[in-house]
């Protein structure tokens, strides 16, 4: 019986993981080009994807040094969503009290614009970095709450009921039944709370700042410099990607088990 032909080098490339939404990118900012074209938009409209990576090519530099004050307002209200939301979480999903205290407020707390109280941040606490934080914070602890709490309401009651018929104490149930069934529920909120946080970051930027992406995107729409906005537009985007990856690389080291699952399934659909 003839051995099956191993793939190509080209087709273990067409087939990565990065290079289908590397492709759909290249045919959406083709796309963009050709609109301009075709419908003649002026450059103070909409600039041309030539435009936009010139500014991003000469002012690179400046951008990479805008970028920092960005990224580490994320990364800090990012990981303060996650040291406080899956406690919340946790307390929550443990207590029926304390949930019909706590949740309702926090369902309360997401239909306020996080625009409208940014500026009570910098009369509170001034134009450094503390308001962009707190503003990352309170976009991404939402959804690191009620990923968490789904996944820790979602084990099931036989697999604790037999982990305490085995005498174990209740961290070491909480430890090997809880805990790790909640995992994937967990990084779920995480990727999107990273993503989240990106935005806060920025909100708090757009009302107080003298620095980050946020300030430049700012001044750019003061100065119609659309062409940097856009550049901006283009960091933001890919911290974001970043940072999702970073979670999702963090993920397949904790849970490996539940990655390679959703893998297979992924493929075989």
């Amino acid at each position: 019986m003839a051995e099956a032909k191993s793939p190509s080098g080209l087709s273990k490339v067409l087939n990565a993981a990065w290079v289908r939404p590397f492709l759909f990118l290249v045919v959406i900012v083709a796309a963009w080009d050709l609109a301009i074209r075709l419908f003649h938009i002026p450059a103070y409209q909409i600039p041309s994807p030539g435009d936009v990576v010139a500014v991003l090519w000469s002012d690179w530099p400046e951008l990479l040094r805008q970028s920092w004050p960005t990224t580490y307002a994320t990364i800090c209200g990012f990981l303060l969503s996650a040291l406080f939301g899956i406690p919340v979480a946790m307390l929550i999903a443990g207590s029926k009290t304390i949930e019909s205290y706590v949740y309702p407020l926090l369902v309360f707390s997401q239909s306020v614009p996080k625009i409208a109280i940014a500026p009570l941040f910098v009369v509170w606490f001034g134009f450094g970095i503390i308001p962009k934080v707190i503003s990352a914070f309170l976009l991404g602890f939402f959804p690191v709450v009620v990923s968490a709490v789904q996944g820790f309401k979602s084990v099931d009651p036989d697999m604790v009921d037999l982990a305490r018929a085995m005498q174990g104490s209740r961290f070491q149930v909480f430890r090997a039944v809880n805990l790790p069934h909640a995992m994937p529920a967990i990084f779920s909120g995480l990727k999107v709370s990273v993503t989240l946080a990106v935005v806060g970051a920025v909100v708090g930027e757009f009302v107080g700042s003298n620095s980050g992406i946020g300030y430049v995107m700012q001044r750019s729409i003061g100065t119609f410099d659309l062409p940097t906005m856009f550049a901006a537009l283009a960091i933001l985007a890919l911290l974001g990607v970043i940072l999702f990856w970073i979670v999702d690389r963090i993920e397949r080291l904790v849970i490996p088990w539940h990655v390679s699952q959703r893998d297979d399934i992924i493929f075989a659909s």
